[in-house]
């Protein structure tokens, strides 16, 4: 059990820090709107995984992806979010964190962001599929075990979200210039168009 615990803390750790759109989301939020709406952001993304995290546990996840159709139709739907988020902060970039309207800047905002974004990727889901089975201990329940595999997940994805928020702290000042601002609204919403595109064109 416990072999099989470090094994996964070791993996997952090295996925956690991997660089994608969920990194990119805090980071923005973090530079931009301060550590709250990071936070919150952060709060968000941890459910989504959560809620994956539980669908695979029911065997969900495991229905979604045996359904290319249903896969189909959940990847266009992300795509088109993230391509959305995008194209707004291209062709709407803010000149500082009070520019945009209340929505797209609250806590709650922020909060959905993080979670639609995740909820929205099936890949997510056909990930936990393929990877928390592989940590599951001989003899131990699978549901009970890959859920709590996911939440160990969450924890550490929430770690890493603190270190980001962290980061961005020395150079708050800098970064909430207008010109800067600007630029981080114009980079963010190309790196999510670059991921929409992919999820798009994702076959599993």
């Amino acid at each position: 059990m416990a072999a099989s615990l470090l094994a996964f803390l070791l993996a997952a750790g090295l996925l956690t820090i991997t660089p994608g759109v969920d990194t990119a989301l805090v980071l923005r939020a973090a530079a931009v709107e301060g550590p709250r709406r990071a936070g919150f952001a952060s709060l968000g993304i941890g459910l989504g995984c959560l809620v994956w995290g539980a669908a695979v546990a029911v065997g969900l996840a495991a229905l979604l992806a045996a359904s290319p159709l249903a896969y189909a139709a959940l990847s266009w739907a992300g795509a088109a979010y993230l391509c959305w988020l995008g194209l707004r902060m291209l062709l709407r970039p803010r000149d500082s964190m009070g520019a945009a309207g209340a929505a797209a800047t609250s806590n709650r905002g922020w909060f959905l962001r993080g979670l639609l974004g995740n909820l929205l990727n099936p890949k997510i889901g056909v990930f936990y599929v393929s990877f928390l089975p592989q940590f599951v201990p001989a003899g131990m329940p699978p549901g009970p075990w890959t859920f709590g595999l996911a939440c160990l997940h969450v924890v550490l994805g929430l770690a890493w979200c603190a270190v980001l928020i962290l980061a961005t702290r020395p150079l708050g000042q800098a970064l909430r210039r207008p010109r800067v601002v600007r630029a981080l609204d114009r980079l963010t919403g190309a790196v999510f168009i670059g991921f929409g595109v992919k999820l798009a064109l994702s076959r599993g």
